[in-house]
């Protein structure tokens, strides 16, 4: 499998796919006969997907196994509008983990990633994706897969300096996981992927409490910031998120989705679709506007890629949020 190494994209995403299992109950009450489905998903397809459904052409910078998963996962990103031309193999099998979650995102994960495909991620791939890399729009990475293992955390600091060094666009996702990486490793890698971004999104106060101290989301955005980031967009709950941009920090309300279903994959959904509208010529605000939209419609799915709203629905959704918001202050 292998693309043109020339081609040119709007969007690259960086990162892990995983075979999703979704349990029907909490996994604590799963018993013999518990009913599931299998879908695909990671944060590193969810971006994908949202940023192809906002019009960016994207493609998935990953490595899969060789189990007989791989072909319906590939078919699977290909049907969301990713290329997956460019997407490594390994002779491992491809991680997946069993998800049983509820609107409010709470959400009981078990994985299986030891030796997985993704997790042979490492420079040697990205000195293979060079060329793509220096003429993108746009890369899209995290911390999942920086912590993945020592390899992956080297491949992503190699993409994000050949992207930021051709002057192209870096949103970074710190997505901390305690069960993949400690609060230390974390905080290092943030601290050097931090100046060569020009989109830091992070959680508060999940992220913000294990990498930068406060569970506060303006000291949060005032402190990734200090590390060297551009802009930061700190998610604060599911109905407002801070937007730090240099020049001011204000709170943003966020589109309320009647009817949730999952919130996994939210945040993906909204990196993927505001760093695909700011490659595509969009103002920071209306990136993040749609972004938001994007995320909240996200929601009405269940597992990470179960909704990805095509972007007429994202962007009807913002524009009637920002007319509410006027009627209401008016």
């Amino acid at each position: 499998m292998a693309g043109r190494a020339d081609a040119h994209y709007d969007v690259l995403v960086l990162g892990e796919v995983l075979v999703e299992i979704h349990a029907g109950t909490a996994l604590r009450e799963a018993a013999d006969g518990t009913p599931a489905r299998i879908s695909y998903s990671g944060d590193a397809l969810n971006a994908a997907a949202a940023a192809a459904a906002a019009g960016a052409r994207t493609a998935l910078l990953a490595v899969v196994g060789d189990d007989e998963l791989s072909v319906p996962l590939l078919r699977r990103a290909a049907g969301l509008g990713v290329d997956v031309s460019h997407v490594r193999r390994a002779p491992h099998p491809n991680g997946a983990y069993l998800l049983s979650a509820d609107t409010d995102g709470d959400r009981e994960f078990v994985y299986w990633r030891t030796r997985s495909a993704g997790s042979t991620l490492a420079p040697r791939h990205v000195a293979s994706w060079r060329a793509l890399l220096t003429r993108c729009g746009a890369l899209v990475t995290s911390g999942i897969t920086g912590a993945l293992s020592p390899g992956s955390r080297d491949a992503v600091l190699a993409a994000a300096r050949l992207v930021h060094g051709a002057g192209g666009h870096v949103t970074y996702d710190p997505n901390f996981r305690s069960r993949l990486t400690g609060p230390a490793e974390a905080r290092e890698l943030l601290g050097r992927i931090a100046p060569l971004t020009g989109l830091l999104k992070t959680s508060c106060p999940a992220d913000a409490r294990a990498l930068v101290d406060t569970a506060d989301p303006r000291a949060a955005a005032v402190r990734c910031r200090a590390l060297g980031a551009r802009t930061v967009v700190v998610t604060a709950g599911a109905d407002r998120l801070l937007l730090d941009d240099g020049t001011r920090a204000a709170y943003h309300p966020v589109p309320v989705n009647p009817e949730p279903v999952d919130a996994t994959g939210a945040g993906d959904c909204f990196t993927g679709t505001t760093t695909a509208r700011l490659v595509l010529g969009d103002t920071l605000a209306d990136a993040v506007a749609y972004g938001a939209a994007a995320a909240s419609l996200s929601v009405s799915g269940r597992g990470g890629t179960g909704r990805v709203p095509a972007f007429g629905e994202t962007a009807a959704l913002a524009a009637a949020h920002r007319r509410s918001g006027r009627m209401a202050s008016g």
